[in-house]
């Protein structure tokens, strides 16, 4: 029997272009020591990233050609964001904070409950491979304050390394290995035409490699069409599996859910919209309905066919985000006098990519076979003949580490 191993990995990067080189006044930041509201569940930041996560949908969603995949990682982009934030002061802060949700918070909370997020991440490894993490390149020449330094280090285990942003080939080649390193050598080449006048670039990552609890079997696996529209179908290897699984049939939504867990804290959910309705579910989905399904599930009898797959999404952060609410940061109004006082500086280009293989790895050992005593009723169908959405969910911390739409499994 053969497993089947799911691995995810992102690099998300915002890049801090220099806009002008004057002096720039000094605007007070929080202290990065720890308040003592500030042992603070990272469970507070779950609500707030997943509106961010379904507004970030409906953008991509609403930018994206019929029959393209979507896939992402919200916790990396709301990571990325909330690091930079750090450094911001003025509307710049206000504009980050209210688009992540976090208007309620102070700078300190925010970045203690990340702290803790990571902890609990750094510890939930047994069985699987999750590495949250962030970077800073930063210019060879240029001393950003040692207090927005301590801060990426302390609160968000940045690493910090130094570049030669004045010959991109090199810089770009630096960044890109460390990208690599970082997600397994999945995203390779993110990099690419950095701007000679770059200040920083600031990284983050989520790489992730599951195996799941119940693992298919290679055997099943069978030719089949995938309908990505009613006039395009595309051959997909189809894979089957009964078993007892947490699966629901929302009629009033109009979609069928099923949970399908690794070993370890995650889990992914498959979103099945009923034919015709996909552009429904999209248009009212949000964590609400997360929160509604995930208590609804119940362990039915479940024969699941799903495609194996293997895609990547790539995309250009910047006129979402200022279509979400982040405007000065792109600007020469943009306030990061946390990073710098002397220089002004303003965000040029953010980039994003995400990579998702759900595939065929090995065998398992015979200790993994999992016997599962079935009723004799009849057990439920879910096939997966048509686009649907996923989620792979991290329990621990209540958070999304991924999300999309699967509209073409062979793009």
């Amino acid at each position: 029997m053969y497993g089947i191993s799911t691995t995810c990995a992102l690099a998300a990067l915002l890049l801090l272009a220099v806009a002008r080189a004057d002096h720039h006044e000094h605007h007070e930041h929080q202290g990065s020591d720890h308040s003592h509201e500030g042992e603070l569940s990272c469970h507070s930041l779950s609500p707030p990233n997943a509106d961010f996560a379904f507004a970030l949908y409906k953008n991509f969603n609403a930018k994206t050609a019929a029959g393209k995949n979507i896939f992402y990682s919200p916790l990396g982009i709301s990571t990325a964001l909330a690091m930079l934030a750090t450094g911001a002061g003025g509307d710049t802060h206000s504009q980050l904070f209210s688009t992540l949700g976090y208007g309620g918070m102070s700078q300190l909370k925010v970045n203690e409950a990340y702290e803790h997020l990571f902890h609990m991440l750094s510890h939930s490894q047994k069985n699987q491979v999750l590495d949250v993490g962030n970077g800073v390149a930063v210019r060879t020449g240029f001393d950003p304050l040692e207090k927005f330094l301590k801060d990426i280090k302390h609160f968000y285990s940045g690493e910090i390394f130094k570049v030669d942003f004045s010959n991109p080939a090199e810089a770009a080649a630096e960044i890109n290995s460390f990208i690599a390193s970082k997600t397994q050598d999945k995203i390779k080449d993110m990099v690419k035409d950095l701007d000679p006048t770059l200040a920083m670039v600031l990284i983050n990552y989520v790489y992730f490699r599951g195996q799941w609890e119940k693992p298919f079997n290679s055997n099943l696996t069978r030719k089949a069409d995938f309908h990505v529209d009613d006039s395009t179908k595309v051959q997909v290897d189809m894979m089957e599996r009964m078993g007892r699984y947490d699966y629901y049939q929302d009629l009033d939504n109009h979609t069928s859910v099923i949970l399908l867990p690794y070993k370890g804290n995650t889990s992914m959910m498959i979103v099945l919209p009923d034919e015709g309705k996909m552009q429904e579910v999209e248009g009212s989905i949000n964590k609400e309905y997360i929160r509604h399904w995930h208590n609804k599930l119940r362990r039915m009898s479940v024969t699941l066919h799903m495609p194996k797959f293997s895609i990547s999404a790539e995309a250009s952060l910047a006129s979402t985000l200022k279509e979400l609410g982040i405007t000065n940061a792109f600007t020469d109004a943009a306030d990061f006098s946390g990073i710098s006082e002397k220089i002004r500086l303003k965000v040029g280009k953010v980039s994003h990519k995400a990579v998702l293989s759900v595939d065929e790895t090995g065998t398992e050992a015979a200790a993994t076979t999992v016997l599962e005593i079935m009723p004799m009723s009849l057990p439920d169908t879910m096939l997966l003949n048509r686009p649907f959405l996923v989620f792979i969910l991290e329990h621990s911390g209540k958070s999304i580490l991924f999300m999309g739409k699967i509209s073409n499994p062979t793009a």
